[in-house]
């Protein structure tokens, strides 16, 4: 007998411990969040500002650290110190998990085969592959989609039946880490290279809903290269 879409196989010991790898890097992100974001906005009341992206944060800390730049009074100085230290302090504890993370990746089969997967790196590779104990308990990669919540939603009108938005039922983390990854993978694919149904999705729709049909074709795959455990091929489709 199948099992309903609510079940969950159970996990081994293995795959636990990575699932609280996971959880402590997701709980540390939300708090890289709100420092940086506390970061900007006191700052900003200073006026000074930095581009949006990590990778710009490094200069609100040079400003920060900077006893010479008088634009900033010494009491907030130090305040914003605290919080300046506070965010290198969970950087670190962030790469420290995501080394982890590498090393249970490489050392795992199914991630490995998952991570061959266009748009799906090591974070998103562990993150199914923890989760997902047996692929077998879904019976395509459609239901498994629908367990992530990234299929649409239908509403019967008139005996007509509607798509809506999707139904966000399901594991939010591995939903939200899916569709981040198919954003990424559309900015770095070139428009004119692309997989022709995206690119005659990008002419119909918002990048947020083809980022999202892409997240559905990716876990589709995804389930796919689980079960059949193989890596992925360019021509398979996923049922």
């Amino acid at each position: 007998q199948r099992p309903t879409m609510r079940f969950v196989a159970v996990k081994t010991a293995e795959q636990q411990a990575a699932q609280l790898l996971h959880r402590g890097r997701e709980q540390l992100v939300r708090q890289r969040t709100m420092l940086v974001n506390a970061l900007r906005a006191h700052l900003a009341e200073f006026g000074m500002v930095a581009a949006q992206g990590l990778r710009n944060v490094a200069q609100l800390i040079a400003i920060v650290r900077d006893a010479g730049d008088l634009r900033l009074p010494d009491v907030a100085r130090q305040v914003l110190q605290v919080l300046a230290a506070q965010l290198e302090h969970i950087e670190a504890a962030i790469a420290a998990l995501e080394k982890q993370l590498m090393a249970w990746h490489k050392a795992n089969a199914v991630s490995q085969r998952l991570a061959s997967i266009p748009g799906i790196g090591p974070i998103i590779a562990t993150a199914i592959a923890t989760t997902v104990a047996d692929p077998g308990v879904f019976r395509s990669g459609r239901e498994f989609a629908a367990w992530l919540g990234l299929v649409p939603r239908q509403n019967s009108t008139g005996g007509k039946t509607r798509l809506g938005g999707i139904t966000k039922r399901g594991n939010r983390y591995l939903r939200r880490l899916l569709i981040n990854g198919a954003s990424a993978n559309l900015l770095r694919s070139k428009a004119t290279k692309a997989d022709p149904w995206v690119i005659g999705l990008r002419r119909r729709r918002p990048p947020l809903v083809v980022a999202v049909a892409l997240a559905n074709k990716t876990a589709r795959i995804a389930w796919a290269v689980m079960l059949r455990k193989t890596e992925y091929q360019p021509r398979a489709v996923a049922a």
